[in-house]
């Protein structure tokens, strides 16, 4: 070994050492999986079991945001938010489960991320307001329904989540995968599991 190389070897190695070491905030956000859309979240009896010629479905909204029409399906999912509202996620198998377009993404070719954080909680209530939406870049779905995302996310006045933006309990943040429509974010498609 040459006296050149080895001193370049010593000083790329000196560097590395007196490199700042990032760590994972506490507040960092991760999802691992997701739960893909029903259009009905539920049957309303009214609070009564007979008759039941007054239940109605209820629509699966869930912070003001529609479900898609038809049900939703997601293979695989991962993402990251850090505290500065950055996002990396990855999406596999964004797919129709039902209906005749069945198995295919159907009519969206793009989707966005929308993170909603909670406020403290007043007590005796366990959860707080929500927050939000922060949203990611719009991105391309493709033909198998993968898509992947690196972002900031942010509100319509451009401020990033806070930090923290909920907790791990009963005060979750909640993490919509979403439809563009008309250049905006629309229906939800899937909703991301926090592990963290």
């Amino acid at each position: 070994m040459n006296i050149r190389f080895r001193t370049n070897a010593l000083a790329a190695l000196a560097m590395a050492l007196a490199a700042p070491v990032v760590l994972a905030s506490e507040h960092d956000l991760r999802f691992d999986g997701a739960i893909g859309s029903a259009p009905v979240g539920r049957i309303n009896n009214n609070a009564t079991a007979t008759p039941t010629s007054d239940d109605f479905p209820e629509v699966n909204t869930i912070h003001g945001v529609s479900p898609g029409g038809a049900p939703w399906t997601i293979a695989e999912f991962r993402a990251r938010i850090g505290t500065d509202g950055r996002a990396r996620a990855r999406g596999e198998g964004l797919l129709l489960s039902g209906g005749n377009n069945f198995g295919t993404r159907g009519g969206p070719r793009q989707v966005v991320l929308s993170l909603f954080c909670r406020s403290t909680p007043v007590p005796p209530a366990t959860a707080g307001t929500p927050i939000g939406p922060f949203n990611s870049a719009f991105v391309d779905l493709d033909p198998n329904g993968d898509f992947e995302i690196d972002s900031v996310l942010r509100d319509a006045n451009g401020a990033t989540p806070p930090a923290p933006c909920g907790d791990a309990i009963d005060n979750r943040p909640t993490l919509l995968i979403r439809t563009v429509t008309n250049s905006a974010p629309g229906a939800w498609f899937a909703a991301g599991v926090l592990s963290r």
